[in-house]
């Protein structure tokens, strides 16, 4: 059987292909028709936080360039495109107050998606925060949880069912862990008790809008998105294999166990029982709401060490010698896709499956015809490949997109690191298509011919 054929019988023609992007990574206009700051403007504003001092004031310029942005979409062939819709446009401070200017910027994107019949995936949370809710405690208060379910009301009940998919939020790990707990991203914390509140709070928040996202939006699916990857033991001894539990367990199950199962896993309660975050009678009903899709992002495997020295976690997390590895250093991995699939599709009774991030940094060199990145054509179609493998043996995945169609500001590596499918000249603000994006779009294609 032929590449071709493989991919066609395997994705079929209802299989959803996009791309996505985030609002504080590309958009700019920070300032601009009533948005207010967020907790990644403070953060890029502090020096020493951001590689280079770099912001988002401006980034990609997506406010004004929208237009250009959505007809390379339409150029890729995707079925849809998945973008976040940034608070800070939408709700001006404390009072709830409506900022019309916001939702009217949105409503064009969506209006012009719907003329290239490219379904809109929504994503409420992409971790700007607005800044007012962190001056009174960001996800450390409860009450933000509540905070976020005004905001979701308000988006779902003004666009509805013009929206395909909606996202409460896209990795809470992110927000929970890099915020919290490594220190590296925004607000910038190094507390596992902070990190674990503040994680709980972001799964309170999404079990309390999805009611409300339901009723407003009844034609739409509603879900969550988590970043996870395997976490592999670096070797065979108990040490390395206790480490690795551990690590899956804090970073994986610590926000799918409770979404799927209403239960945080024994194991890091036990670990660490300091840190255990306060639970109210009836969370963790509210947390474990049924979820009409789960998405997934995916970039790498873990590969856990264990090491007493470290204090924080006890282990470290190491590349294997010799391994392939991206702009990031992270390794390439593509069967660690396939098994993190079909070990969560055997733990647990999954609803349906998106995949809705897999990319990687590529040291990509300025061209202005086509910007040649083998290296990242190589990475999708492997991941390609090994998405296929898990589908084969009985996941239920149901969609795909490419992270991200555009170089952007990748938040702590400031405009240092590139994923896009399309380049762009910051300086300039001129796109140029990688070979990738040509990749992409003929292997969409190849799945919809006869």
């Amino acid at each position: 059987m032929t590449t071709h054929n493989k991919n066609q019988k395997i994705f079929g023609k209802h299989f959803i292909f996009g791309s996505a992007t985030a609002a504080f990574q590309i958009e700019g206009g920070a300032d601009l028709d009533g948005k207010v700051e967020s907790i990644w403007d403070t953060f890029c504003a502090e020096p020493g936080n951001v590689i280079n001092g770099d912001h988002g004031l401006i980034a990609c310029d997506h406010y004004h360039r929208w237009e250009e942005d959505l007809k390379r979409l339409q150029e890729l062939g995707v079925d849809a495109y998945r973008f976040s819709i940034a608070w800070p446009r939408i709700i001006r401070g404390l009072d709830g107050e409506v900022n019309q200017a916001g939702l009217d910027f949105y409503q064009q994107i969506i209006d012009r998606l719907q003329a290239y019949e490219i379904k809109p995936f929504v994503t409420l949370y992409h971790w700007d925060l607005p800044q007012y809710l962190e001056d009174e405690g960001g996800w450390l208060n409860r009450d933000t949880a509540h905070q976020f379910t005004h905001y979701a009301d308000v988006v779902t009940r003004h666009f509805g069912d013009q929206v395909h998919t909606y996202t409460t939020f896209n990795e809470p790990w992110c927000s929970a862990m890099l915020g919290y707990l490594h220190g590296i991203h925004a607000p910038g914390h190094s507390d596992r008790k902070e990190a674990l509140t503040a994680a709980h709070h972001l799964l309170l928040a999404h079990g309390m809008a999805m009611p409300l996202m339901r009723q407003n939006a009844p034609g739409a699916q509603h879900g969550i998105v988590l970043n996870m990857a395997p976490f592999d033991a670096a070797s065979a001894s108990p040490q390395d294999q206790t480490a690795a539990n551990l690590a899956g367990a804090e970073n994986n199950h610590w926000f799918i166990q409770p979404l799927l199962e209403g239960v945080y896993p024994s194991l890091v309660m036990e670990q660490y029982p300091e840190a255990v975050p306060h639970i109210e009678s009836g969370d963790m009903d509210i947390i474990k709401t049924p979820n009409d899709y789960l998405g997934l992002n995916y970039y790498t495997r873990q590969t856990v060490h264990h090491n007493p020295e470290n204090a924080l976690f006890g282990y470290d997390l190491i590349v294997p010698e010799g391994a392939e590895v991206t702009d990031l250093g992270w390794e390439v991995h593509p069967q660690g896709l396939t098994r993190l699939l079909i070990d969560l599709h055997e733990r647990y009774d999954l609803p349906p499956v998106y995949i809705t991030e897999n990319g990687m940094a590529n040291d990509d060199e300025y061209d202005e015809v086509l910007v040649k990145d083998d290296a990242r054509v190589k990475y999708f179609r492997e991941h390609l490949e090994a998405l296929a493998e898990a589908m084969n043996a009985g996941v239920d995945v149901r969609a795909y997109f490419a992270w991200s169609l555009l170089d952007n500001f990748e938040w702590a590596e400031g405009y240092t690191k590139r994923f896009g499918l399309y380049y762009v000249n910051y300086e300039t603000q001129e796109r140029v298509p990688k070979l990738s994006a040509h990749f992409f779009g003929d292997f969409i294609r190849s799945t919809r011919s006869e």
